[in-house]
């Protein structure tokens, strides 16, 4: 069921064949996914220790393949919330700052794409992909060995690419340097790199 949404993550349209006739839709999304790192969800706290490790990991993170993983561009591990942690005070940049960010890179990527067809890093593919987030020579190079490291997929080799570019947007950053890159492939799942 959840590979279904291989296709429409992928381009942005979901496809409905019959024996007639295929209709598509249009199903650009932005999926945001939250899963426990094994079924009890206990696997990383020092607290209470899973008592199935490491195969209850394995067993619960297969349910969703690794073409599916390949797709999502974004994995960040949050670790669980002490009762310590609540009485910590805000963080220093706020909701507002960080929307006024956003803003202005969604700005930045607006302009770039216009009258291209297409409004964000997300939808860049190709040469356009290439002339846009190509990194400097530094960023190429860890991005080339990591893609060897990581078994990137020619498809995670892109998406890192996109978000590296999103990431400089956000420090507005004329090009993608290597410290974009890093952070991009930070991001990137390694445990399950085929797809």
């Amino acid at each position: 069921m959840l590979d279904s949404l291989r296709q429409p993550i992928e381009t942005g349209e979901a496809v409905v064949a019959r024996a007639n006739a295929h209709v598509r839709f249009p199903a650009r999304f932005q999926l945001v996914a939250a899963m426990n790192p094994c079924r009890c969800g206990y696997l990383t706290d020092p607290g209470q220790a899973c008592g199935r490790a490491p195969k209850c990991a394995v067993d619960y993170q297969s349910r969703i393949s690794g073409p599916l993983f390949d797709r999502i561009d974004v994995h960040v591990e949050v670790a669980g919330v002490s009762a310590a942690d609540l009485s910590l005070p805000p963080p220093a940049e706020g909701s507002a700052q960080v929307a006024a960010r956003v803003a202005k890179a969604r700005d930045i990527q607006r302009a770039r794409y216009d009258g291209k067809g297409i409004r964000t890093n997300a939808e860049a593919e190709g040469e356009l992909l290439e002339a846009v987030a190509g990194p400097d020579d530094v960023g190429r190079r860890l991005l080339t060995d990591a893609a060897e490291t990581m078994r990137l997929t020619a498809r995670g080799y892109h998406r890192v690419l996109r978000v590296a570019r999103t990431i400089a947007d956000l420090a507005a950053a004329e090009r993608v340097l290597r410290p974009h890159i890093a952070e991009a492939l930070s991001y990137r799942r390694i445990s399950q790199a085929n797809g």
